[in-house]
């Protein structure tokens, strides 16, 4: 990975990693010098280095004027390991606070409510709720209408590839109607297919799950993309179509 990339999944925007590399090349330098050598304005410049010397990734000093140096760059590692500590007791204190968040994500009442997902990345987030939803249900099942291909099934689950073995993990079981071609099975899984339907578009998933209807698909390019309804109301629904045509078909 490029030194800029690395800088950049440690959390420096563009502007900040061009100014740290810019103090590291120079050595201790005044903050005129510094910006010059990043291509940015003074007052960014000099905001930029007091936010490193924040971060622990740079210090100053007054040599007639005030000069910035670039910490050691074992420094990052370090940094990186107090973003650690830091998120986990964040982690902590999230946990601890989530049944007072819950009571009040519930207090929005009966409407739906409804969440947009983009990417590969996006629907990963669907198909976590999904294990995160059933790991919590009494009842550990859920009910798939599909009409994917087994390349579709691949972007769709591109960053997700363990999403099976996971769910097997947990214990959850599942039900799918394949509308056409179908997929083969995992473990704690059934499948039907209603079969001779020709596909005239681009795949689709609707999983029904714990009080939630998720919608994945792919646009014209490809692209994979996910909305979840959340509503007891149209969950019920769904729920007694899938059972009821499930019922019908014959294995």
């Amino acid at each position: 990975m490029e030194l800029k990339n690395i800088l950049e999944e440690f959390g420096l925007s563009d502007k900040e990693t061009n100014v740290y590399l810019a103090l590291l090349e120079l050595g201790p330098s005044p903050a005129r010098a510094v910006s010059r050598r990043a291509g940015v304005n003074r007052g960014t410049a000099y905001d930029i280095l007091r936010k490193l010397v924040d971060l622990g990734l740079a210090s100053f000093y007054r040599k007639g004027k005030q000069h910035f140096a670039a910490e050691p760059p074992e420094r990052l590692v370090e940094a990186v390991e107090d973003k650690q500590t830091k998120l986990q007791r964040l982690k902590v204190n999230i946990t601890e606070k989530l049944p007072e968040l819950k009571t009040l994500f519930v207090q929005q009442g009966g409407k739906p409510t409804i969440r947009v997902y983009e990417g590969s990345k996006g629907v990963k987030k669907i198909l976590e709720d999904v294990l995160n939803t059933l790991s919590n249900n009494q009842i550990k099942e859920y009910y798939v209408y599909s009409s994917s291909t087994a390349k579709d099934r691949q972007t769709v689950y591109q960053d997700f590839p363990q999403f099976n073995e996971k769910r097997i993990q947990k214990g959850i079981n599942v039900r799918t109607i394949s509308l056409g071609e179908g997929g083969g099975l995992s473990g704690l899984d059934k499948r039907k297919s209603l079969g001779g339907l020709e596909r005239k578009s681009h795949a689709t998933h609707e999983i029904i799950y714990g009080g939630k209807i998720a919608h994945i698909g792919l646009d014209s390019s490809g692209t994979a993309f996910g909305v979840i309804v959340e509503n007891t109301d149209i969950f019920e629904t769904q729920k007694v179509i899938f059972e009821s045509l499930w019922g019908k078909i014959k294995p």
